[in-house]
């Protein structure tokens, strides 16, 4: 892990504390991945670290970008409404705000707030967080050939394999949080 990737992670640790999150360290891990350590355009302009989509009753300001999206079984090309936050604390306490909301509507959002552990929270969220394909299998050939991709896969009642829709998500964040084992106060700074 680079400086900048731990003092990302950090930053974002605190500001996921600050906004009371239930699992902040992994809350964290999930803000890398989404943003690329803070890199992506939504994140260093609008301080958006999730790609949260705008609200139907907007409360933050809005930015029109355009983005990818799944739709019908095939990438589609579209221009998105995406939310422009004031600072990291805020994004953070409008993502839980957003899992709270949906929880009626998404058991994997309901199964994640219950969640006892930190594990369980993102496996449970990145089960609907997003409509990319690629997150159900984790990068494709490279990881079906790994050696640990049998541990992603379960047996159905036909005995037929399928893959768990957003578990290459959910691995990519722990192995982010793997990284950093539990070096959570090691560095004080502030959050934009």
């Amino acid at each position: 892990m680079t400086p900048a990737q731990n003092d990302f992670l950090h930053r974002a640790y605190d500001a996921a504390s600050q906004a009371g999150h239930i699992f902040a360290e992994m809350a964290a891990c999930e803000a890398a991945l989404e943003s690329r350590y803070g890199t992506s355009e939504l994140a260093a302009k609008d301080n958006n670290l999730f790609g949260m989509k705008q609200h139907q009753h907007p409360v933050y300001g809005t930015q029109v970008l355009p983005t990818r999206e799944w739709l019908d079984g095939k990438w589609a090309a579209v221009n998105s409404s995406w939310i422009v936050y004031p600072d990291w604390k805020t994004c953070f306490a409008d993502r839980m705000a957003t899992l709270k909301r949906l929880a009626p509507a998404y058991p994997h959002y309901k199964n994640a707030l219950a969640a006892a552990s930190a594990t369980t929270y993102v496996m449970e969220v990145s089960r609907t967080w997003s409509t990319d394909p690629a997150w159900v299998c984790s990068c494709g050939e490279i990881f079906l050939a790994s050696a640990d991709s049998a541990s992603h896969i379960v047996s159905n009642p036909t005995h037929q394999s399928m893959l768990i829709p957003g578990e290459g998500r959910a691995e990519k964040v722990l192995a982010i949080y793997d990284a950093i084992a539990g070096n959570w106060s090691a560095t004080e700074t502030n959050s934009p």
